[in-house]
């Protein structure tokens, strides 16, 4: 492969979390050298579960790091949707070997620190200094022959090119485009992780269960090889804007609110130590991520609602599609351009169907015995559920075809 001037120059990446790594190890594997940047003082991720479809388990195929999470997740023999009050029950789809059968990979659930840490030892495996702790990143220039990071330490760092994988605050994102217009989507959300030996017996399934209901929604699926489940409750509300996933709550609290939900669900509930909310926001569509040498991805250009299962799914895609397109040009500048072009239309795509999810999973039908089951029914048929997910599954990121991009004089 061959390079330009700057060749010896790293790739540089603002932030280590599931994105950015992605981006890293998909590099390294690809010859390239990178640094990345990190504001924390340790490697951790927040104690909550992640849904990875067979998109994502295909770019952890390529990553080398599959079996490295398969080993610590729960494989899911299937989802289904579950009435807020009866409990009524419709399958949403199969998953497990069906899955293979169909997409050709796995549907599992894992606990998001296991997956971070497989993505850290990928990484360290190939490059055991790259990920730099600590290292807060406050801005950048750049010009023709490379970019300059600045760290809130007051050091500097040069590389070719700068990814800023930064996440939904992101800094990078703030000096190539502005204060983004972020605005509070009158819905927060309690999570918590809990201990399987206090959830009810019939509730330890290897299943994905979606609980809907007027104005708010329940998941709950296991992890860690069963040995906990990931809960996590959304409500429509509105005057709370706080941006964190680490507000303390209480289980009684978190309890009222889903006041009138069945039994299954206030004992979930009753068997969490100790909740966390957050509210959820929305943010406008970027007409763009990339300027020259500098671009973004993940949640720092594509935040979407946690109503697909797919933020963590679309920034492994977009670390895989990255290292493909650096590869594939040796114009730095072209390259970040392809990259953008490959993956903008179904980024946002996704992040369209997460928000149209909101009125698929709160609708206020459901409070009604007879329109609720029959709106179910409606909205979950077998030809609806797989127009909405089967073109997300098949998306092989080592794979799709590049874009042209125009070139200018």
């Amino acid at each position: 492969m061959h390079f330009s001037q700057d060749s010896k120059l790293p790739i540089l990446i603002a932030g280590a979390g599931i994105g950015g790594l992605a981006a890293a190890l998909a590099l390294l594997r690809r010859g390239f050298d990178v640094e990345i940047y990190e504001q924390a003082e340790e490697l951790r991720e927040v104690g909550a579960g992640v849904q990875i479809s067979p998109n994502g388990s295909r770019v952890l195929a390529n990553l080398g790091v599959l079996e490295e999470v398969r080993a610590t997740s729960c494989e899911t023999e299937g989802k289904e949707i579950r009435l807020w009050s009866t409990g009524q029950t419709w399958k949403l789809f199969d998953l497990g070997a069906e899955a293979v059968r169909r997409f050709g990979y796995s549907y599992f659930t894992a606990y998001r620190v296991d997956l971070h840490n497989a993505l850290v030892e990928g990484v360290r495996s190939i490059k055991p200094d790259a990920i730099h702790l600590a290292s807060r990143c406050i801005g950048f220039e750049q010009n023709k022959h490379g970019v300059v990071l600045h760290l809130e330490s007051g050091e500097s760092t040069r590389g070719k090119a700068l990814i800023g994988a930064d996440g939904i605050h992101s800094t990078i994102r703030s000096q190539l485009f502005g204060s983004d217009r972020a605005t509070f989507a009158d819905m927060m959300a309690w999570r918590a992780v809990i201990p399987m030996e206090k959830v009810p017996q019939h509730l330890r399934r290897p299943v994905g269960t979606n609980w809907v209901g007027p104005g708010g929604h329940v998941i709950h699926y296991p992890l860690r090889r069963g040995e906990l489940m990931n809960f996590v409750g959304y409500l429509e509300r509105t005057g709370w804007v706080a941006e964190s996933w680490n507000i303390r709550g209480t289980t009684a609290d978190c309890a009222a609110d889903f006041i009138g939900w069945h039994d299954d669900v206030q004992e979930l509930i009753q068997a969490i130590d100790a909740p966390f909310k957050w509210g959820i926001v929305r943010r406008p569509p970027l007409s763009k991520w990339t300027v020259k040498r500098v671009t973004l991805l993940g949640d720092a250009c594509h935040a979407m609602f946690p109503l697909l299962a797919q933020g963590a799914n679309v920034a492994l895609e977009d670390g895989v599609v990255l290292a493909r397109c650096l590869e594939h040009d040796r114009d730095v500048e072209t390259a970040l351009q392809r990259y953008e072009l490959a993956r903008r239309e179904r980024a946002y795509r996704i992040v369209d169907g997460s928000a149209e999810n909101i009125w698929r999973f709160h609708n206020r039908a459901l409070a009604d015995p007879i329109e609720g089951p029959a709106f179910i029914s409606r909205e979950w048929a077998t030809n609806r559920v797989q127009a909405r997910y089967d073109w997300i599954f098949e998306y092989d990121a080592a794979t799709a075809p590049l874009p042209a991009v125009k070139q200018t004089s």
